[in-house]
């Protein structure tokens, strides 16, 4: 089917005049989302730079601003559980997952946490909550399985 050459000029016209290009004062469009938090990129690059404890509390106050952010609480998790405290770290994933049950970081770092207090059954948990969530694998999954490997092969994880 061939579309006549004015119908066609014509919706590029109509769709290039709407709010995407600048254009029109549609105030049903949705708003532009924030910028991202700044403290919050900072802790991550200290996670990223394995400076754990100098982000724990800028990711504390992150939750404080922001108390539904599941990904500022597993990031609080990881970087407590990095810092030498894994059942300190429970708390944040435990509050990360309630916020958002399928989260795949919280379900993988809270498995590597129980494995580091010798809870194995607890990660195995976590493990099935990721095979359902992944159904055709993920990362998060492979990760937490390997771990779980390694553990019942003698090794715990730091």
């Amino acid at each position: 089917m061939r579309i006549p050459v004015t119908l066609l000029a014509a919706s590029v016209a109509i769709a290039l005049s709407g709010p995407a290009f600048g254009m029109g004062n549609d105030s049903s469009a949705p708003a532009a989302k924030p910028a991202a938090d700044p403290t919050f990129g900072r802790a991550k690059a200290m996670i990223e730079a394995k400076d754990y404890r100098g982000a724990l509390p800028l990711l504390q106050q992150v939750v404080a601003k922001e108390p539904r952010n599941a990904e500022a609480y597993n990031l609080l998790g990881y970087a407590t559980r990095k810092s030498g405290d894994p059942n300190g770290s429970l708390q944040y994933y435990t509050q990360a997952l309630s916020i958002d049950p399928k989260h795949l970081g919280a379900n993988e770092y809270i498995g590597e946490a129980y494995l580091m207090l010798d809870q194995p059954q607890q990660a195995e948990q976590h493990l099935a909550r990721l095979d359902s969530l992944c159904v055709f694998g993920c990362v998060e999954q492979r990760t937490l399985k390997a771990a779980i490997a390694s553990y019942k092969a003698g090794k715990k994880p730091n």
